[in-house]
């Protein structure tokens, strides 16, 4: 359930930490958000959200095992799989994504990151392909990159104006 900006100003850190983890899994994103409070508005909320990336190489693989594949549900409850099943709701093709997942799995050894909302499965999957081409390191980063998108995203889910 979203908290009032007053609210999650106002509530102790503790119990807010779970929601921020499940926008994103980063311990160092949490506690520059949770640092920040109070804030004025959502639009403080966000830039202080926004000023802990980009992430770390080693931050982005710890993010990226908190995430369901791209065309599978997750088998969690909490706010971070029905975040999950929203964003993915695009996602039509799941026989192709799995093949196109197994690819890129073997190629950079962690799952396909992206920011599926609003996206189409044939959308998302042809980003999937364009991104076999980068280096891990680069792929890494876009990865990342995705994540911070991600975390907004939920962010503005989990705090309302």
């Amino acid at each position: 359930m979203p908290l009032a900006l007053a609210e999650f100003n106002s509530a102790p850190a503790a119990e807010l930490r779970p929601t921020l983890t499940a926008c994103l899994a980063v311990p160092r994103w949490v506690d520059t958000v949770l640092g920040g409070r109070p804030y004025a508005d959502f639009a403080a909320l966000s830039k202080s959200a926004d000023s802990a990336t980009p992430l770390h190489r080693n931050e982005i693989r710890d993010a990226i095992a908190a995430h369901p594949r791209i065309g599978e549900r997750p088998t969690s409850k909490g706010s971070d799989a029905d975040w999950s099943r929203s964003e993915q709701s695009g996602v039509d093709n799941a026989d192709e994504f799995a093949a196109a997942n197994a690819e890129y799995e073997e190629r950079f050894g962690h799952v396909f990151l992206v920011c599926a909302s609003g996206r189409s499965g044939e959308e998302l999957l042809a980003n999937l392909r364009s991104r076999l081409g980068n280096d891990p390191e680069t792929e890494l980063d876009v990865a990342g990159a995705e994540l911070a998108k991600i975390a907004q995203l939920r962010l503005a889910k989990a705090v309302t104006a």
